[in-house]
């Protein structure tokens, strides 16, 4: 059985109503498409469904990614992607997590295709080559008409009423068009992410161009993204910013990641990636339909084989080259050529060459690894923020702990553990090190070397044991024989000596004293009563819970969630992993810790009301700490002022009163609708906190733009 697909990528309609002339699908060698049926029977689509949820049973996986795709996929109407999206979601919605996307050319896309993904939870990718000139120049109707007026109304359609379902723009380059004039059009759409696509070649049938203009036309759009600083993401870019510092890429267009992706036809039948259509007739096929076969056949197809070798896949000139680690030898498709098959460099080898040795000089002083785009700031300074907003932030943290990671490193077996982690289960990997108090151990381990230094080969152990990957970690226990488990629990050892713990199906889970999980509508959480790091905040930890405490937290913090507004449920729901028991006291408490990004801690209050309060209060600190990680909101450098607030009897740093500002516009739209008395208290002491920020001098212009918000939120209070 071959590694498992991890992308699915479904025909659902294989015609398309542009008639564009570098369509790889149409327009290249490949001419399997006549023989195929237009559009997929919903028949089809619910054996598609069957055989992905088969396939993620089989292999335990907790997240796919499907995107729906053609030809045009909105050709298929409302009704008929409603059918395919609701057999996945029915198949896999109780398995996994299924990531949907569509990938459209957009000419069709109005209210109704938007509301049906709105419903279904689809973001939407649109293709788009730059202003209307440089669009214009492939992206026609079969009649000569521009697209481009259609294209960018449903740009703005999705950018302005469903901001959540839009998932960025592809583009296509030409040499022909001005890359800073693509570039300023593609920006002024606010995308959050745009992918640039060398068109597809082949030695057979090269690229417009000579060696080197690709990469002398990307390296101008990379200078003045970098300058501008990073305002949304660029696949490409980022991909080679990432295996600079050895994380994977995110394209096959470079890296050495294996393929995990598989094309199903509208007839049923398995293709690999579609880029394959332009080397030659019948490139991407397999031979299978999942009539007869499930995905595991394909997973053992010579061809995806071949793209799972890593470097020993490559022809000679590219396993020597230099750079082989970051480019991985480009996209398979651009390597081929009739004299060698796919055992040749890319065709844009010396294109790929000059852009990445671009990145490096550029990144001897690499700026931070994420940005937030505007309108992700603009929702965060308003106190609220969209489920998307707060995704883009552990985006970010998980780039902040990975570089952390890296410095405390750990033995090398440790570090080959994990390495072999990312490789099988990056998901697993990417939940280790957003364990909130992953970040707060890395803290005060590089500040202070040898505190618990065994802490990442606990992470290793845990994540082994979570993949059902085989292995062996040695680990020291604490002196009362306990070994924490980062996510999983702790088990319990002999004292004293470090002992060697086997992990595998079985393995250490066999013994374990779990990490409890509490479940409310739409919100689930750990309750974090084990990890010895988590003595992080203002009070102190509540030891192990009873499986009565669980039960009345579980109890309380369902009822709790219920009263949350939307506006603040939904961030909560997708950035809140951890609830951290505190030791009850005289009266409420809660707090976060500045490192701990996603925990809160609380010490269980008297009511579910007061636990709503606390819930959002404390959320609050975890958003802004996120934000305050990718931007300065202060000016910093000079000697600190301190300042009165209304609700401290101590003066207080600017900062201290920008995090009890935004907190609190939580706590007083809490009382808005309750109670009177409260409401008016908390609103003056918010605004006033305002005001000081606003009249202080000392906010950098995005402080002023993001205190503006604040304030025009309290605003909308009276």
């Amino acid at each position: 059985m071959g590694a498992p697909f991890r992308q699915f990528v479904l025909k659902v309609y294989g015609r398309c109503d542009l008639a564009c002339d570098h369509c790889y699908v149409y327009e290249h060698a490949d001419r399997s498409w006549r023989a195929k049926p237009p559009r997929m029977p919903e028949r089809t689509a619910r054996l598609v469904a069957a055989r992905i949820a088969e396939h993620v049973t089989a292999h335990g996986l907790d997240r796919v990614h499907v995107t729906l795709h053609g030809g045009e996929p909105l050709l298929a109407g409302v009704p008929g992607l409603r059918a395919v999206l609701g057999a996945l979601r029915a198949a896999l919605d109780p398995l996994c997590e299924p990531v949907l996307q569509v990938h459209t050319n957009g000419v069709r896309l109005n209210e109704e295709f938007c509301d049906l993904f709105a419903e279904y939870g689809v973001r939407v990718g649109i293709s788009l080559d730059g202003d209307r000139a440089a669009n214009d120049l492939h992206r026609r109707y079969a009649d000569g008409r521009s697209s481009h007026a259609a294209v960018t109304r449903a740009i703005n359609l999705l950018r302005t009423r469903y901001p959540d379902a839009y998932a960025g723009l592809l583009c296509t380059i030409d040499l022909a068009n001005d890359p800073i004039a693509v570039y300023e059009a593609l920006l002024a759409l606010e995308p959050p992410r745009i992918d640039l696509l060398l068109p597809h070649a082949t030695h057979d049938h090269p690229p417009p161009g000579g060696p080197g203009d690709y990469a002398a036309w990307l390296t101008r759009i990379y200078d003045r993204w970098v300058s501008d600083g990073r305002p949304m993401g660029i696949r490409l870019f980022d991909s080679v910013r990432r295996r600079l510092r050895g994380e994977p890429s995110l394209t096959e267009a470079i890296g050495l990641e294996p393929t995990d992706l598989i094309v199903v036809e509208t007839d049923g039948s398995l293709e690999q990636a579609d880029s394959l259509k332009t080397a030659y007739d019948g490139a991407p096929a397999t031979g299978l339909s999942l009539t007869t076969a499930g995905f595991d056949a394909a997973a053992t197809h010579p061809g995806i084989l071949a793209r799972r070798t890593g470097v020993e896949g490559l022809c000679e000139i590219c396993r020597t080259c230099p750079v082989v680690g970051i480019c991985g030898g480009g996209l398979y498709a651009h390597r081929y050529s009739t004299a060698n098959g796919f055992a040749n460099p890319s065709v844009y080898c010396a294109d790929l060459l000059g852009l990445i040795d671009h990145v490096k000089s550029r990144a001897a002083t690499p700026p931070p690894t994420h940005t937030l785009p505007a309108r992700h700031l603009d929702e965060l300074a308003s106190g609220y923020g969209s489920a998307a907003a707060i995704t883009a932030l552990a985006e970010a943290q998980l780039s902040i702990v990975k570089g952390l990671a890296r410095a405390v490193r750990g033995p090398d077996g440790v570090w080959r553990a994990l390495n072999r982690l990312e490789e099988a289960r990056p998901d697993i990997l990417a939940d280790l090190l957003l364990h909130p108090y992953f970040r707060v151990w890395a803290v005060n381990h590089l500040a202070r070397p040898g505190q618990d230094p065994g802490y990442p080969a606990r992470l290793a152990a845990a994540g082994l044991a979570r993949a059902g990957l085989p292995g062996a970690v040695t680990m020291k226990p604490d002196p009362e024989g306990m070994i924490y488990l980062p996510t999983l629990g702790r088990i319990t050892v002999p004292p004293g000596a470090p002992v060697r713990v086997e992990t595998g199906e079985q393995g250490i889970l066999a013994d374990l004293e779990p990490i409890r999980m509490l479940d409310a509508k739409g919100l689930r959480v750990r309750i974090e009563d084990l990890d010895p790091w988590r003595d992080c905040h203002h009070w102190p930890p509540a030891p192990r819970l009873s499986e009565q405490e669980v039960q009345a937290w579980q109890s309380m913090l369902g009822q709790a969630f219920e009263l949350i507004p939307p506006e603040y449920a939904g961030a909560i729901a997708a950035g809140l992993t951890t609830i951290t028991p505190l030791v009850p006291g005289g009266t409420e408490r809660s707090s976060t810790a500045r490192h701990a990004f996603g925990a809160v801690a609380v010490a269980r209050p008297g009511s579910a009301d007061s636990l709503a309060k606390l819930l959002m209060h404390e959320f609050q600190h975890v958003k802004l700490g996120a934000v305050l990680d990718l931007v300065d909101l202060t000016i910093r450098g000079e000697p600190e002022r301190r300042y009165r607030v209304e609700w401290r009897d101590d003066p207080r740093p600017l900062e201290a009163i920008l995090q009890g500002t935004y907190a609190h516009i939580a706590v007083t739209d809490f009382w808005r609708t309750r109670q009177e008395d409260e409401f008016g208290r908390w609103y003056s002491a918010t605004l006033d906190g305002a005001r000081i920020l606003l009249d202080s001098g000392r906010l950098t212009p995005l402080g002023q733009r993001f205190v503006g918000g604040m304030r025009a939120t309290l605003a909308s209070f009276r």
